[in-house]
């Protein structure tokens, strides 16, 4: 963590990832929704596909804009490692889905509906997937620094 705040080369890439990052929960939340409430799909199905379309997003955007001098390895194997790290960062994030959104939801269903955006339900469900998307987004820059992209100085 010193090293974002010491080294002005990684806050730039940490700043490229966190924009990257922004677009990719864009397509997450977008992604998730669609499928939630248009299609009818189960949150946690819908959460979990949302979420590899993210990864394929995020991928193609830090491998050619966050890390542009890191080409040593085969791309193949960059998106491997990659996949990885992410799917390891979904066995960190389902389990937050699962077990904090019934209690978010819970919470926001004693508000009256005139003072929710969104209903109780839905708005749980997002706010759940805010705070577990924060908790990964560090797990995935760290791990993906230092082992996908290791080849960059």
């Amino acid at each position: 963590m010193t090293v974002l705040l010491t080294n002005p080369r990684e806050r730039t890439r940490f700043i490229r990832f966190l924009v990257v990052g922004l677009f990719g929960a864009v397509v997450d939340f977008g992604i998730e929704n669609l499928l939630n409430l248009s299609f009818g799909v189960p949150y946690l199905w819908a959460a979990g596909i949302s979420f590899i379309c993210a990864i394929l997003s995020n991928f193609f955007w830090n491998r050619f804009w966050t890390y542009p001098d890191s080409r040593n390895k085969p791309i193949v194997r960059q998106l491997l490692q990659f996949a990885v790290v992410s799917v390891t960062g979904l066995a960190i994030r389902l389990p937050i889905l699962k077990f904090l959104e019934p209690a978010m939801t819970a919470r926001f269903r004693l508000l009256p509906d005139s003072l929710l955006i969104l209903p109780a339900d839905l708005l749980g469900e997002n706010i759940t997937l805010c705070i577990a998307v924060g908790i990964v987004l560090f797990w995935n820059f760290f791990v993906n620094r230092y082992w996908t992209y290791n080849d960059v100085k």
